[in-house]
């Protein structure tokens, strides 16, 4: 069901946002939004995945100029963009999260950066959280080897080899990498419309990561923008499923389950064997020095589950063949 207001037939900017129980945020994040517009035109596009709340309520009567697509089923965040994007009316298409609030010049400025640089197709910009802590914002492509030494803390021993998050930098200048968070990612239309949309696959996770890589193949390039900034909370919606724990176990399985999918659909059988391989070996490491070092039965057998899920999810997909969500 879709509900389609005041229509801006070539809009400078359109926004794409996905909700599923956020209707709470939705004052704060238009706010700024509207801070940020200055003089350009803009279409706002908000996907509902069959919010519990009144998020559809909320939108229909205080922003009745928000063009809204109502899911019965929550079909999870690239699926829901997939069905917006290809309605979006602008030259650029933001894809913005309900708990990202933007800078009164942050829209501005990014697109400024994209009219000068032809090149860039994919620009993300600084993320800070709630107290100005810096998040990871401009990161690199994650392999079953990167990943093993970050778990497992060897990275120390192989500086040569390029992890996902560098954060020994500053992140004042512009650089360019491979993927940006999806919770400010802007495209151009024309990128979407030679690379395609998100790979319905992913119900989460790892859709950005993928696309980018579809970018970059297709010549463009991926941009970390630092000179503004967008306050990301983050983990606003699986809250809204229950209290996250430390390591927001209620969202693991689609975390591992798009890890796999996309091992297996860029290194392909042996790639995802390998990242298997090395998820035991890590997990059994931390398990034995959780143990060793300080009798810790409860990070010990949470090093364990997450092996379990690993191979679980593993055998599910037929080996991360198919999705399962």
């Amino acid at each position: 069901m879709t509900d389609t207001t005041t229509a801006i037939d070539n809009p400078d900017l359109s926004i794409v946002v996905v909700n599923y129980n956020t209707g709470f945020l939705f004052e704060q994040m238009f706010s700024a939004l509207d801070a940020a517009r200055n003089n350009l035109s803009i279409q706002i596009i908000v996907v509902d995945n069959a919010s519990g709340d009144n998020s559809v309520e909320i939108l229909r009567t205080k922003y009745p100029s928000v063009e809204v697509i109502r899911n019965t089923a929550n079909v999870g965040f690239g699926r829901a963009n997939n069905q917006a994007i290809p309605q979006a009316r602008g030259r650029y298409v933001l894809l913005l999260n309900t708990d990202a609030f933007v800078s009164s010049d942050t829209l501005s400025k990014t697109l400024d950066f994209m009219e000068a640089n032809p090149i860039c197709g994919v620009l993300g910009v600084k993320l800070i959280g709630k107290d100005g802590t810096l998040q990871c914002s401009c990161r690199y492509f994650p392999t079953p080897w990167n990943l093993f030494l970050t778990s497992t803390g060897l990275y120390r021993y192989f500086p040569k080899v390029r992890l996902v998050d560098d954060m020994s930098w500053d992140h004042a200048s512009t650089r360019e990498c491979d993927w940006v968070p999806g919770c400010y990612y802007l495209v151009r239309r024309e990128v979407v419309q030679n690379v395609g949309l998100f790979d319905p696959r992913y119900f989460l996770y790892y859709e950005e990561v993928d696309h980018c890589r579809a970018v970059r193949a297709a010549g463009w390039t991926v941009i970390y923008y630092p000179f503004t900034q967008v306050i990301h909370i983050g983990g606003e919606s699986a809250k809204t499923k229950g209290p996250l724990t430390k390591h927001a176990r209620q969202i693991s399985d689609l975390q591992i389950e798009s890890e796999l999918l996309y091992f297996r659909k860029h290194y392909g059988v042996k790639g995802i064997l390998t990242a298997v391989f090395l998820t035991i070996f890590a997990g059994a490491l931390s398990c034995s020095k959780e143990l060793l070092r300080s009798f810790d039965i409860v990070r010990a057998s949470s090093a364990m589950k997450h092996i379990y899920k690993v191979l679980k999810l593993l055998m599910e997909t037929k080996l991360a063949s198919r999705a399962i969500h």
